[in-house]
């Protein structure tokens, strides 16, 4: 899969609300899918449909305990959106020092 593909589909996957809560909620530890379906107030074919989005774009990473299937967050493709933010961090750093220096010159 194509660099800008893969982006655009990472993207796509974390913008929607409930997978973003997802993420957030196994950045915490790993869970079961129980765990999720309470955590998140979804049912759980809800949250199951919301996992494969996630695993299929390489964000979660499931292993078996017994008969449980536990989630793990794998935040290594947000790397990716890390690095692609990158210039424009810049760019709101130099808006905020600009800002600064407003406020200091009006006290």
């Amino acid at each position: 899969m194509g660099e800008g593909k893969y982006t655009t589909t990472l993207f796509e996957v974390i913008a929607e609300e409930n997978r973003r809560k997802i993420i957030d909620l196994l950045r915490a530890r790993p869970r079961s899918v129980g765990e999720l379906v309470v955590c998140t107030q979804l049912s759980q074919p809800g949250v199951s449909k919301h996992l494969r989005k996630l695993r299929d774009a390489g964000l979660v990473i499931i292993n078996k305990d017994s008969q449980k299937h536990i989630y793990h967050l794998n935040a290594e493709p947000l790397a990716e959106i890390d690095n692609w933010l990158e210039p424009y961090r810049k760019y709101w750093s130099d808006k905020l020092d600009t800002l600064e220096q407003l406020l200091d010159e009006e006290e």
